[in-house]
């Protein structure tokens, strides 16, 4: 019985969203396919990395119990030998135990997670993952660098400007003085390197692009610009799989512009205002499939896949797409590497089970490492011999 470590938690703004996306869309699946010992990973907000069967509880965390937690447990200890081995001291140190991962599931969203950092860890490591390498990641979560990438190989994109924040908090007049003379309103203002909609912000005139900016230089150090799309009709596709691919079904949040699709909307409420209904999409604000005309709906089915190889995800990503509906233009707007949930309603409405889901991710995280460990990463040459 293989043993798979769900890692959750972490230095990042998304540090709750993804506690959900852990207990509730991957470990609790995991185990209800009863082949896997399935172990809790916590990485608390200062970086400490705990490990405990208590850590699949909820209310730990949403009674605020997790800082008693913390304080009367001492942190793991990572070993690298040839794998990845957690090791628990006992409070006394006499006691311990460790643990042996066979695989790991990353649930880190942002910032140390997803952003390639957890992958680089875990493939020095020597340990198969689920998910995105750390190139993938990297360049998924960098919405500029992801821009950059499909504009190199012709995939559409809105138009953008990038600011810093050195500029943004020094010289902001200068920032939106380059931006309203290449774009015009209305704009959304993001975070480069954030996912879950953090820091985003929707402006349709100069006071709001400067709050705009201020907000989103709060979180990154990077900051994007974009025109937004005319007759907008968002879209969203999951994808998993490493060479052959698998598609969900096109989702299209029921949101208009200006109340566009932000922290709020995703996670809170069932929707702005407590209007969704549960049920309908992740939190009951999304149609499934995409109302699109049949042509429009395999452009993007289509867009969606040949984004997420370019980039070179692997196991699951999720791309995200604009839709001018006048002109039947799609844009790349972003992607997500490791989806909140996993967009376990889509597949679902696809007719993959979340048990069936996680099962078949793990198998892809096993068969790549499997193909990795065939290639040569050492080579040997007589070049220290002359010193």
């Amino acid at each position: 019985m293989d043993t798979i470590a769900v890692i959750f938690g972490g230095r990042s703004a998304e540090h709750d969203v993804s506690i959900i996306t852990a207990l509730s869309s991957i470990i609790k699946p995991l185990e209800l396919t009863e082949k896997y010992r399935v172990e809790a990973i916590y990485i608390s907000k200062e970086g400490a990395w705990y490990w405990d069967e208590k850590l699949k509880n909820i209310d730990l965390y949403s009674s605020g119990k997790i800082k008693d937690f913390i304080k009367k447990n001492h942190p793991v200890s990572l070993k690298f030998d040839g794998g990845l081995t957690l090791i628990k001291s006992g409070r006394q140190r006499i006691r311990s135990s460790s643990l042996k991962v066979d695989v790991v599931f990353p649930s880190m969203h942002g910032t140390y997670g997803e952003d390639g950092a957890l992958m680089g860890l875990l493939d020095m490591a020597g340990v198969a993952y689920v998910g995105c390498d750390l190139a993938s990641s990297t360049i998924a979560m960098d919405k500029i660098l992801a821009k950059e990438v499909a504009i190199a190989n012709q995939i559409p994109v809105t138009k953008f400007v990038i600011a810093n924040k050195e500029e943004i908090d020094k010289d902001i007049a200068s920032v939106i003085k380059r931006v309203t003379t290449k774009l015009s309103y209305p704009l959304f203002i993001k975070p480069t390197h954030l996912g879950s909609s953090i820091g985003i912000s929707r402006a349709q005139d100069q006071t709001a692009l400067s709050n705009g900016l201020e907000v989103a230089a709060t979180y990154d150090d990077m900051v994007v610009i974009e025109e937004e799309v005319p007759n907008l009709i968002e879209v969203t596709l999951p994808i998993i799989g490493n060479d052959v691919l698998t598609p969900a079904m096109l989702e299209q949040p029921m949101t208009k512009p200006e109340d566009f699709f932000d922290f709020e909307t995703k996670y809170l409420q069932g929707g702005k205002k407590g209007k969704g209904k549960a049920g309908k999409g992740s939190q009951g604000y999304s149609k499934i499939p995409a109302d699109l005309p049949k042509d429009l709906y395999k452009k993007a089915l289509d867009l969606g896949l040949r984004t997420y190889q370019i980039v070179g995800c692997q196991g699951i990503a999720r791309v995200d797409m604009l839709i001018d509906s006048k002109k039947g233009e799609v844009y790349f707007n972003e992607i997500n590497p490791l989806p909140g949930g996993l967009y376990a309603h889509n597949w679902r409405a696809a007719g993959i089970s979340s048990v069936e889901l996680v099962d078949r991710l793990v198998n892809m995280a096993k068969e790549r490492f499997e193909k990795q460990q065939k290639l040569a990463t050492t080579f040997d040459t007589n070049y220290l011999q002359q010193f």
